[in-house]
C-alpha cells in the first residue's frame, strides 16, 4: 500500500520538570527517521521507515498489533539497533551520538523495568544522578513529581516499586522521563492501566509539556484518545509508515478509526466463526 504524505541546555535544567529544556527552533524536526529498518531473520519488522515529527507537536503513533510501532521507537530512542537506517533527536544522530541525543529525550518505554526495591523518591534520585544532575535540583524536582503524579502518599508510607500498581508504575515510568526537562518525550502506551482521575492529571501534565515548546509521541491503540490529544498522527501497519499528517489531513472527513481501518484493512467474523458462543 503506497504512503499517503502529507508535508508538513538540559545540561543546566529549569526548576519546573514539567517545562522542557529551551532552545532556539531552527527547523530540525524534533524526530526524524530516515529509512529505518530493522530485520528479525528474514522479517523485516520495520521496512524502511521515513517519518519526521515537527517541534511544538504532540503526535500519536497507531497501528494494529504487530505494526512494527515499538520497534521503530525503540530503535529512534536508542533502545534497539537498527539493521539500517538512521534516527535522529533534535538533529543529532541517535547511533552515532547515543549520549547527546539522549540529554534531549525523556521515554516511557513499552514493558518499563524498573528497580522494584526502591521507592519512587529513591528512584528518582538514582535516575537524576545517572544523569549528572545536582542533589538540590533532583530533590526539588523529585517531590514536585511525586505530588502532581499523585505518588506523595507511597512514599511516606515507604512503599517500594515492587508494591506498586500497574497504573503507578506509569506514572513513575513518566516521573524518570520528565525528571531532566527533556525537550522530547516518546512514550508507549501512557495511559494503559491509569484510571480516569490519573488520566486527567497526566493530561494535564502532557498538554502543560507541549504549550511549553515540548514535543510528544505517543504509541496507543485508542483512536479516541488520539484524538483527543494529539495535533499530528501517523499510522504505521507491516512496518511502514501508511499516513502521516495533522489529525485532520490524515483522517480528513471521518473518524480516525475509520480511516485506520481503510488503510490496514478490516477483517469480520465469518458466519460459522465462534457459533458455539452463548449456546
Amino acid at each position: 500500500m503506497e504512503r499517503d504524505h502529507v508535508p508538513a541546555t538540559p545540561d543546566h535544567p529549569t526548576a519546573d520538570p514539567i517545562a522542557p529544556g529551551s532552545a532556539d527552533d531552527d527547523g530540525v524536526p524534533a524526530l526524524e527517521l530516515h529509512a529505518l529498518t530493522k530485520n528479525f531473520g528474514d522479517k523485516a519488522a520495520v521496512d524502511g521507515v521515513s517519518w519526521q515529527v515537527p517541534r511544538g507537536s504532540f503526535c500519536g503513533l497507531v497501528g494494529p498489533n504487530g505494526a512494527g510501532k515499538t520497534t521503530a521507537l525503540s530503535m529512534a530512542v536508542g533502545l534497539l539497533r537498527p539493521s539500517s537506517g538512521t534516527a535522529r533527536i533534535l538533529g543529532v544522530d541517535m547511533w552515532a551520538d547515543p549520549v547527546e541525543a539522549k540529554t534531549h529525550l525523556g521515554v516511557l518505554p513499552d514493558g518499563l523495568a524498573l528497580p522494584e526495591r526502591l521507592t519512587g523518591a529513591e528512584l528518582l534520585t538514582y535516575w537524576g544522578r545517572l544523569r549528572g544532575m545536582e542533589r538540590e535540583v533532583i530533590n526539588t524536582r523529585t517531590a514536585e513529581l511525586l505530588r502532581v503524579l499523585e505518588l506523595a502518599e507511597a512514599e511516606e508510607l515507604g512503599t517500594t516499586v515492587l508494591e506498586y500498581s500497574t497504573g503507578m508504575r506509569k506514572k513513575i515510568g513518566l516521573a524518570t522521563a520528565l525528571l531532566h526537562s527533556p525537550r522530547l518525550l516518546v512514550l508507549d502506551e501512557p495511559y494503559e492501566a491509569v484510571d480516569p482521575v490519573s488520566a486527567r492529571v497526566l493530561t494535564a501534565i502532557l498538554r502543560r509539556f507541549v504549550a511549553a515548546g515540548g514535543t510528544i509521541i505517543i504509541s496507543s491503540h485508542v483512536m479516541s484518545l488520539v484524538e483527543t490529544l494529539c495535533d499530528r498522527v501517523a499510522i504505521m501497519a507491516r512496518g511502514k509508515v501508511l499516513a502521516d499528517g495533522t489529525l485532520d489531513e490524515v483522517r480528513g472527513s471521518r473518524t480516525l478509526e475509520d480511516r485506520f481501518v481503510e488503510l490496514v484493512g478490516d477483517r469480520e467474523l465469518e458466519g460459522e466463526e465462534l457459533s458455539w458462543l452463548g449456546s
